[in-house]
């Protein structure tokens, strides 16, 4: 029975577990998104959501705290220096995970998971409004330079003929 269980295994001894999920926390502060089995991003939530709210208080206290868990001093520098800044005012919840369908080889779930203020896809809807817009009006510049490129050919062929 798994009465009071409340930590996935994931499949992997202990010390296999905490370097899978570190190496998975370092990922996503460097890169701000990752894509991974859905099993493994709500395990990584609840191993990076503390991390982050360590990283707040910006002290060599916190720094070696932080440093215990992740072990690479790229994203505890990240961590501390792009990522605390933008969530301080953040009470928590500082991860979103988006579930992107099934893998095609053995059929897990796959989600991705991105801390929620880095993320340039959904808060700059009225941006990519604009830069569709851009993309129209040139594509119609063009047709009508086209047009008149084969209208001026035409006439100089005619031309040449007459001769």
């Amino acid at each position: 029975m798994r009465h009071g269980d409340k930590i996935n295994n994931l499949g992997r001894k202990t010390a296999h577990r905490h370097a899978l999920l570190m190496n998975l926390a370092c990922a996503l502060i460097e890169n701000k998104r990752i894509f991974t089995t859905l099993a493994k991003a709500k395990a990584l939530r609840t191993y990076v959501e503390p991390i982050i709210t360590k990283s707040k208080d910006d002290s060599t206290h916190s720094r070696r705290m932080v440093f215990a868990y992740l072990k690479n001093k790229e994203a505890v520098s990240s961590l501390f220096k792009d990522v605390a800044g933008k969530v301080a005012d953040r009470k928590g919840g500082y991860t979103r995970i988006i579930k992107t369908g099934n893998r095609p080889g053995d059929a897990a779930e796959m989600a991705m998971i991105e801390l929620v203020d880095f993320n340039e896809i959904y808060s700059n809807k009225k941006g990519t409004e604009t830069a569709a817009a851009a993309k129209k009006t040139t594509r119609r510049s063009r047709a009508k330079t086209g047009a008149k490129k084969t209208t001026e050919k035409t006439s100089g062929e005619d031309t040449k003929s007459a001769e």
